[in-house]
């Protein structure tokens, strides 16, 4: 029990540092079939600092999480490009 509780009190500080998650959304018109949402998914998940990537197949569209102190949306977008998508940015929130 003592062992738990000084690795949680430890944790806590590093908790208070961490940034507030950005959320951008990213207009990706050229997702054509039912594997481009999961190859614009995969390409952005692995961006260092992505937290999550929601990809909305009827709207065209894929809403990013990530921390802006790891990530860009330049570097989202570049991502995706990489995999063979070009986005428009949409709108950050």
């Amino acid at each position: 029990m003592r062992k738990s509780f000084s690795v949680l009190a430890m944790l806590m500080p590093l908790a208070t540092l961490a940034a507030t998650p950005q959320t951008a959304v990213l207009d990706v018109q050229n997702m054509t079939c039912a594997v481009c949402p999961i190859t614009v998914k995969k390409s952005l998940v692995q961006v260092p600092g992505v937290s999550g990537a929601k990809v909305d197949f009827d709207k065209k569209t894929v809403t990013v999480t990530f921390d802006a102190d790891k990530a860009t949306t330049a570097v989202l977008v570049k991502a995706t490009t990489d995999a063979g998508f070009r986005p428009r940015r949409g709108s950050d929130r």
